[in-house]
């Protein structure tokens, strides 16, 4: 008598994991055609308020190859700005220019933070999120060894329970490859990044149940700031070094930036 095989039915089979997926690509150069056109950046304005007159586009996002995003800095803000005037502002806006979000670099938290890790630089970003009451803010975290990878913590509410994540760099890195974990410690996602592409790339996966459009934005956002994150790290650092000096004699926050660290229920 010949003996039975087992076959596995598709019900004993393992779960397909659902994942969503996405492009951040940024050029090297500001030569693009989203910007090429007499009047484009006028036109980009009078679609959205949140388009100021010193924004330069800098890269798209992409979804099964089909864009359906742009990412933006206040170029004026960060480039010829100096001391505390100088700010990083990212904006994120979809293909017809509507806002989507906007990541700031906190002076005043992160030279706080840098000042209490006796100057290693911690900085701290704050986003305004389309649609979500929220602001999520986000630290570099300065419990780190030399040669250990960075990690930037935030959490995300939904629904009143705030979700903790955290992005940590790769051990093995070469492109900035940074990995999503989840608050019990689980890998959900992963930024991987592209070292051939000049510009910055990164092509993103995050696990469905984690990944609503709060999410998506705050690593599209962050994606674009890995742009400028050795710069914001030094300018902090510099900032904190000059104020123990003396050599930094005013230290004042722009207005905007003082508008998120007050009281909402604060009399006016």
């Amino acid at each position: 008598m010949g003996r039975k095989t087992k076959v596995a039915s598709d019900a004993s089979a393992a779960p397909v994991e659902k994942r969503v997926k996405f492009d951040v690509s940024l050029w090297l150069t500001d030569l693009n055609t989203t910007e090429i056109g007499i009047y484009q950046q006028d036109r980009y304005r009078a679609k959205s308020r949140q388009f100021t007159k010193d924004m330069d586009i800098l890269g798209e996002v992409k979804e099964d190859g089909k864009r359906v995003g742009l990412v933006a800095y206040r170029k004026g803000a960060w480039k010829k700005e100096t001391g505390m005037k100088r700010r990083m502002v990212i904006k994120l806006f979809t293909d017809e220019v509507n806002w989507r979000g906007t990541m700031d670099l906190l002076l005043g938290r992160s030279m706080q933070l840098t000042h209490g890790a006796k100057g290693f630089p911690v900085t701290a970003y704050s986003m305004n999120i389309s649609k979500h009451e929220q602001l999520v803010q986000m630290e570099r975290s300065s419990y780190k060894w030399f040669f250990q990878p960075e990690r930037y913590s935030f959490f995300i509410l939904r629904d009143g329970v705030p979700k903790f994540y955290y992005l940590r760099r790769c051990w093995i890195n070469i492109g900035d490859d940074y990995v999503l974990y989840d608050g019990r410690g689980k890998k959900v996602g992963k930024l991987n990044g592209r070292i051939l592409n000049l510009g910055g790339k990164w092509k993103c996966w995050v696990k469905a149940e984690h990944c609503d459009a709060e999410m998506k934005y705050v690593l599209q956002l962050f994606c674009t700031m890995l742009r400028f994150n050795d710069e914001a790290q030094y300018h902090v650092q510099d900032l904190v070094k000059d104020m123990a000096s003396g050599k930094l004699k005013d230290v004042k926050l722009e207005s905007l930036e003082s508008d998120l660290y007050m009281n909402p229920r604060r009399v006016r």
